[in-house]
């Protein structure tokens, strides 16, 4: 398992190095270890997988986002290893993902976005066809050193209203945390309440006529445990939050805590309306999707025996 936990800290070093124009002087020999440990964790298929994945990529071997498919599959590499060996993910309701656009709606948790690569880990591994996540990201974390380059080689994109329609346009899968950092951040004695939703979401399910797949992520919220956020380095740093997480200060206490991840995939959700309707009519309709994924996440609690099994 160390070997293996060593193999997959090199994967996502050279991801993040790969992500960098004047960083990509990879040996052919650690490219190699590297491809082995991504046929190991993603299995012999992973190139007829990707094949039949649909990507608009130019010239440079990038989609207009920024998506390359070499530094996507180093972090897919990373992604498998925490879902299918570290988390040990029970996938429930995943043949209800439907072809074509579609909006991935989930709880949000765990101090650090893990939950998402889980996510689309299971897009990629399990569902049938195979998908290509995207997902929605902050714009606080672009000011970061690397992060935002990195992000984007994966095939995520900052989360603002036109980049969210030109991808459902283009008939792809987006993932929406709509609890954004109040719902990864959140303290454990609040952990699996859901934080209020944003709206955005609904209003561009309504305009762009995508359906919306509930999911209940049950799990990440122990990974990391908060004891509370400071908010007054927070605000002096400019991050959303600033997470107490005392187990980061024990030898090893980096990584998170090998819970065992479940992953409830619900029904698609179809809504009409107009979206520019005002807020309280927004409101409504989010409110049913809330409800349905605290459902969805009450009863994974409920069914589960343990944190760790």
């Amino acid at each position: 398992m160390s070997d293996l936990i060593d193999e997959v800290g090199h994967a996502l070093a050279l991801a993040r190095r790969e992500a960098l124009p004047f960083a990509r002087g990879v040996t052919d020999r650690t490219r190699a270890r590297l491809d082995a440990l991504a046929k190991t964790l993603l299995g012999p298929d992973f190139h007829d997988r990707l094949a039949r994945v649909p990507m608009r990529l130019g010239p440079g071997g990038v989609d207009p986002f920024g998506l390359d498919p070499e530094v996507a599959k180093y972090a897919l590499t990373v992604a498998a290893f925490l879902h299918r060996v570290w988390f040990r993910t029970e996938v429930h309701g995943i043949e209800n993902v439907p072809r074509g656009r579609v909006l991935l709606i989930s709880n949000h948790s765990g101090q650090v976005p893990i939950d998402g690569m889980v996510i689309g880990a299971t897009m990629f591994m399990d569902a049938e066809p195979p998908r290509l996540l995207r997902s929605m990201v902050e714009k606080w974390s672009q000011q970061l050193p690397f992060v935002g380059t990195f992000f984007s080689r994966c095939g995520q994109v900052v989360g603002v209203p036109e980049n969210a329609r030109t991808l459902l346009r283009n008939e792809e899968m987006l993932l929406v945390f709509p609890e954004g950092s109040r719902g990864i951040s959140k303290p454990i004695h609040k952990r699996y309440q859901l934080s209020d939703f944003g709206l955005g979401f609904m209003r561009l399910a309504l305009e762009t006529g995508t359906p919306i797949v509930p999911i209940a992520v049950v799990g990440a919220e122990e990974q990391y445990i908060n004891l509370g956020n400071v908010e007054t380095l927070s605000r002096a740093l400019g991050m959303p939050n600033f997470p107490i997480i005392p187990q980061i200060f024990i030898p090893g206490g980096q990584l998170p805590l090998p819970v065992k991840y479940r992953l409830y995939v619900g029904e698609p959700l179809l809504f009409e309306g107009d979206p520019d309707d005002d807020d309280a009519v927004i409101e409504e309709k989010v409110w049913m999707v809330k409800a349905t994924i605290q459902s969805m996440v009450n009863r994974g609690l409920k069914e589960r025996k343990g944190i760790f099994w």
